[in-house]
């Protein structure tokens, strides 16, 4: 008797159910317009906050407290830094305009250097890096615990209570501290000429008044509010948007001044080459 044989069923044909697998060619636009995006939410960002600068109610003491704080952690740095370098730029003017035999325009051309392009951009980098940081680490905060999500529920917008007093109190100091760096820097390069290379006070001033017009003043002040701008705008933004809980917020700080610094440059260089091409030169 012979014993039989299990025939085993045939097996059923093998199908492929695992998804494709997305291709490089796949991933590269999304990595490509990933900083289009965020470049748009913040122009977005900064046009909301316009907007909400002309509602009502206006957070009047949100925007003195936040004045009052971002000027206590700048002004006293925003001086010290301006002294040296208000005299590194009159010590280097002086010697080129020594080697050119026109040292009777040192204190022009330092003043002019000093006003127009230092003032403005030691005040944003201060600001950014002290009060800008400040804003952004409070504002990531707030949205790790989720305060800003519970503010909207209650339906109170976190960008008017809490991002417009914050903004127009880096735009207001940014414009104040414009005007003591830029007497502050003025002066040393005063002294440093005077002193160390042996120029004359009344050849630095009539210089001055011979180079100099009101219009620089004013287009150091626009640069003042323009990057105070800038600087509260990104560091809101970037405090709006941390990933990652609390490590997040400590990238988002790194990042915002990074960020403005970037921003403050190119700004900068747009503005002066407009500038420079409306308003012509005294004398000329």
């Amino acid at each position: 008797m012979t014993a039989e044989i299990p025939v085993r069923p045939p097996e059923p044909p093998a199908t492929d159910a695992t998804p494709p697998r997305q291709t490089l060619v796949q991933k590269q636009p999304t990595r490509l317009l990933a900083p289009l995006r965020e470049t748009g939410k913040l122009f977005a960002l900064a046009l909301s906050v316009t907007r909400a600068v002309f509602r009502r109610p206006f957070q009047v003491r949100e925007f003195i407290e936040q004045f009052w704080f971002i000027a206590s952690v700048t002004i006293l740095p925003a001086a010290l830094v301006s002294i040296p370098f208000g005299a590194v730029i009159a010590l280097q003017v002086g010697s080129l305009t020594e080697q050119l035999g026109a040292q009777s325009f040192t204190g022009g051309a330092s003043v002019l250097a000093v006003i127009q392009q230092a003032s403005p951009l030691i005040v944003a980098l201060l600001i950014s890096g002290a009060g800008g940081s400040a804003i952004c680490a409070d504002l990531g905060s707030r949205k790790i615990r989720e305060e800003l999500d519970a503010m909207e529920v209650m339906g109170v917008s976190p960008i008017q209570r809490l991002v417009v007093p914050r903004v127009l109190a880096t735009m207001f100091v940014a414009v104040l501290l414009n005007g003591l760096v830029s007497v502050v820097g003025t002066l040393g390069g005063y002294f440093f000429n005077v002193i160390m290379q042996h120029g004359t006070p009344g050849a630095y001033l009539a210089s001055f008044s011979a180079l100099a017009q009101l219009p620089d003043l004013y287009i150091s002040e626009f640069k003042a509010l323009i990057f105070g701008f800038i600087a509260g705008i990104v560091a809101a933004y970037r405090g709006l948007n941390p990933r990652g809980g609390p490590k997040g917020v400590g990238d988002a700080v790194n990042q915002s001044v990074v960020i403005t610094f970037m921003l403050l440059f190119f700004v900068n260089m747009v503005l002066t080459a407009i500038y420079l091409q409306i308003v012509p030169a005294k004398g000329s």
